[in-house]
């Protein structure tokens, strides 16, 4: 891809280095957390180990319910935390009744990137068809933030972090913490 040299420059001003926060949206993966201690989290492990293998560091990781009301509470404490750059809320984006995770999110992002889901979408149908119409993605800004909300399948997560969010995330903060 050939990026316009107005980006090329946004991007050599971004960041380097970001500190992200993982909040994992899953009911079943809370509830074994509970129970047992301890969970396997494939997703937020991969999110994890993509993003420090690329230098960044995750400063903050939690498993929360498909709860509006706790997965608020999460989006409210990532915005008032100056250490986070970036947050990626993965899981809970599906159709069904539980999926609330965009719903909760969305009317709390200054700004949205439509972009961000399309290119998703369109990436998703290039790898599993028409089924792609299923997968629903989010991005946008909040209080100079990055704030991403992902499927929690372990390929669209890679997908979405390897090929969406990685090349764009600090170019994303940069802008979002610009003075009027």
């Amino acid at each position: 891809m050939n990026e316009s040299k107005t980006t090329r420059m946004h991007k050599a001003e971004a960041p380097r280095k970001l500190n992200f926060a993982v909040i994992v949206c899953s009911s079943s993966r809370y509830e074994e957390l509970k129970a047992k201690g301890r969970v396997e989290d494939p997703s937020g492990e991969l999110i994890t180990n993509v993003l420090e293998t690329r230098g960044h560091k995750v400063v903050y990781k939690t498993i929360v319910p498909d709860n509006s009301a706790m997965i608020r509470i999460e989006l409210k404490r990532i915005i008032s935390e100056k250490e986070i750059d970036v947050a990626i809320f993965c899981g809970g984006t599906g159709i069904s009744p539980s999926d609330v995770t965009i719903e909760t999110v969305k009317p709390l992002l200054e700004k949205t990137l439509p972009g961000f889901g399309e290119i998703f979408r369109w990436l998703s149908y290039q790898e599993i068809g028409s089924a792609a119409i299923l997968s629903r993605a989010l991005a946008g800004t909040a209080e100079g933030k990055a704030i991403f909300c992902i499927p929690g399948s372990p390929h669209a997560v890679k997908l979405c972090v390897e090929k969406l969010i990685l090349p764009e995330a600090a170019h994303i903060v940069k802008h979002a913490r610009e003075m009027p």
